[in-house]
């Protein structure tokens, strides 16, 4: 058990207990209250209701239980390389056909896999925390936090577009070497499993790229994202006349590549630990081999 005596400001005065302490501690507001219920939560020694309004100036004791300890499975899924690791958060290289989160309970993912590490505490268990994802085909740099508060913070950056990110693609087709696309973005109406841009929606899909390489009805493309909706590098490229390899949904299949040929690359954001991360996934060997066999190599 840890206890944090925290002072609320005057700032916060008239704000609700259960809603303030969310915010200052990076829980959810569900946990948040299940401490206040437990009597985990004390104000001059006493515990008190979620709704309480606070006047500003007190002191509030948090009694914080262990986080719960979550075993991986003996499937857990591989030993992934770590890119960066600190107190707030880690990055790792993904490998492709990996699920972000396991498909059934005690699957393979990079959930399970990262767990083994250990040093998490988010939402009460001993389990990395997911501030954003990667298509369970896509290899590259995957973020993970290891507090509530690392969490809460690294969204919020991601909010604030303070996250770089660019992803390798290989496409079919001959692109131009520049291009930028600011489009709609939706489901598709005639499947709701998949997204469009050719939809009439209020939120944009915005990305750009330079052409990396050039190869024979192919090109790799180096892609920046501006915002990060669902698929959208797949759709986007796929809508503009350049679909991507090996992508059975969205693009086109590949005797070459048996999944998509998409690697995020690179990711860059303010740790919440102090200072600027800036990390490079390498280029995974299956990609590398198609690229040398379009280059006729």
């Amino acid at each position: 058990m840890s206890e944090e005596p925290i002072i609320v400001p005057f700032s916060d005065a008239g704000a609700r207990l259960d809603r303030w302490l969310a915010a200052r501690t990076g829980q959810t507001l569900e946990r948040s209250r299940w401490l206040i219920d437990q009597g985990r939560v004390r104000i001059r020694g006493k515990t008190c209701s979620p709704v309480r309004k606070l006047f500003g100036g007190e002191e509030v004791a948090v009694e914080l239980p262990p986080p719960r300890t979550i075993r991986p499975g003996d499937a857990a899924g591989p030993d992934l390389p770590v890119l960066h690791d600190d107190a707030a958060c880690l990055v790792v290289d993904k490998v492709a056909g990996l699920p972000v989160q396991p498909a059934r309970l005690a699957g393979p993912s990079v959930v399970s896999a990262v767990s083994r590490l250990g040093g998490f505490d988010v939402a009460g268990r001993t389990l990395p925390g997911l501030v954003h994802r990667l298509d369970k085909e896509t290899s590259g740099c995957l973020m993970l936090a290891r507090t509530d508060l690392a969490l809460q913070a690294l969204k919020r950056a991601f909010e604030e577009g303070q996250v770089e990110k660019e992803y390798l693609a290989l496409v079919a087709g001959a692109p131009p070497d520049q291009q930028s696309l600011d489009t709609p973005y939706g489901r598709d109406p005639r499947d709701a499993r998949r997204f469009t841009t050719r939809v009439r929606s209020a939120r944009r899909a915005r990305l750009s790229w330079r052409l990396e390489r050039r190869l024979r009805d192919a090109a790799l493309l180096r892609v920046t994202l501006d915002t990060g909706r669902t698929h959208q590098i797949r759709v986007q490229l796929a809508e503009a006349g350049f679909p991507v390899l090996g992508d059975l949904v969205y693009g086109v299949a590949s005797e070459l590549l048996p999944r998509q040929g998409l690697h995020a690359s690179r990711l860059a954001f303010p740790s919440p630990a102090g200072g600027r991360v800036d990390v490079t996934a390498p280029l995974p060997r299956d990609l590398a081999a198609a690229l040398a066999a379009l280059a006729g190599h």
